[in-house]
């Protein structure tokens, strides 16, 4: 994803927000990928990836790809880099968890 795409990110079903919390959410979503996004290409070069799935509480919640996926340095990737660079870059970020994705979805 470019740095200057959008993303159509479509907000859990059952959360109820009113037009403000929306755009502040969606607002935020837009910061946190624009930091993954920076992150990416050292994510890449290692042939893995990550993709943004939500952020619900200070709790951001990623699915690690590619080479990422099951591999023994996934806690420190996520940790000291993706964790740490969003806690610095986006204030109400506390914490970053991954979920397990497979063919029949993702898994906490």
């Amino acid at each position: 994803m470019e740095e200057n795409e959008t993303i159509e990110q479509d907000l859990p079903v059952s959360e109820e927000l009113t037009a403000e919390e929306y755009e502040a959410k969606q607002d935020l979503l837009k910061r946190i990928q624009r930091t993954l996004n920076k992150i990416r290409p050292y994510i890449q070069s290692d042939g893995g990836d990550v993709e943004l799935i939500d952020f619900k509480d200070g709790i951001v919640t990623v699915s690690m790809l590619g080479a990422c996926a099951g591999c023994g340095m996934i806690d420190v990737t996520l940790n000291d880099g993706i964790q740490a660079i969003l806690i610095d870059e986006v204030p109400e970020v506390k914490e970053v968890r991954i979920v397990n994705n497979s063919p029949f979805g993702y898994f906490y």
